[in-house]
């Protein structure tokens, strides 16, 4: 039997990645996944070498996004090989690979989840990677705790939507960072507005984005609004989050 994983190795996993971010919410349903995928596509785009820790293993969405849910994880004397992204190569491991049915749930108490997720840390042969981007489960549980304490990201990057409730959540989840002395890099507020095709005007269907007070309230400096785009939600149905054109991270300053 494989002993337990060590502090120690996944320490030495970490070291030969460059910068870790990673991508919290306070609450399910607000593009996490979305928003981390594209961030791993922006720094791809400029020739990072990047990798994607999926850490929300009761809702694993990273693998489709990117059209690869069918594949499997192989083992090699380095340990866990990460499945490649068919366009720009980006390591992805997820939980999803190693389920022997697509469809079939993970019905793990938070202890178990907290144990695997040091596996995937310590045991995962993610190579020398400018960036590790870690899309974590939502709230402020045990797996985004775990996370933080063991994989020490550089920062985490905060994704909200603009409706009141999500608000007062998405505090939480600065506190957090705060509380565990963890850098806010930025707030992404995403399904901000949608832009009328016809005459560009834009509707706040979820009322006026409140991300912007949080940001000047924390102060954050990073702050971006994302539209409702049919484009993009066409796209990550299909698995092609790679071919999505617009780049909402290019003034991102890490």
């Amino acid at each position: 039997m494989q002993k337990r994983v060590t502090d120690e190795e996944i320490k030495e996993r970490l070291e030969k990645i460059k910068f870790r971010i990673a991508v919290m919410s306070g609450k399910g349903g607000v593009g996490k996944s979305t928003i981390a995928a594209l961030l791993a596509v922006h720094f791809a785009k400029l020739n990072k070498k990047v990798g994607i820790l999926d850490a929300d293993f009761l809702g694993p969405s990273i693998p489709y996004l990117f059209g690869i849910e069918k594949y499997r994880v192989s083992v090699s004397s380095e340990g866990l090989e990460p499945v490649h992204s068919l366009n720009y190569g980006i390591k992805i491991m997820s939980m999803q690979f190693l389920l022997p049915k697509r469809e079939m749930p993970v019905i793990w108490r938070g202890p178990l989840i907290a144990g695997v997720l040091r596996e995937f840390l310590g045991r995962v042969a993610w190579g020398n990677l400018d960036y590790l981007i870690i899309d974590l489960p939502p709230g402020t549980g045990d797996a985004p705790l775990t996370i933080i304490q063991d994989a020490k990201p550089n920062g985490v990057l905060i994704v909200s939507t603009p409706q009141e409730l999500t608000s007062m959540v998405v505090e939480k989840a600065i506190n957090m960072a705060e509380e565990t002395n963890t850098a806010v890099l930025g707030i992404v507020e995403n399904m901000t507005y949608f832009e009328c095709p016809k005459c560009g005007e834009k509707v706040y269907i979820f009322g006026k984005g409140r991300a912007s007070d949080l940001a000047r309230k924390y102060k954050i400096e990073f702050i971006v609004e994302l539209p409702i785009d049919s484009e993009l939600l066409e796209l990550a149905d299909k698995g092609k989050i790679e071919e999505y054109q617009i780049d909402w991270f290019e003034l991102f300053p890490y």
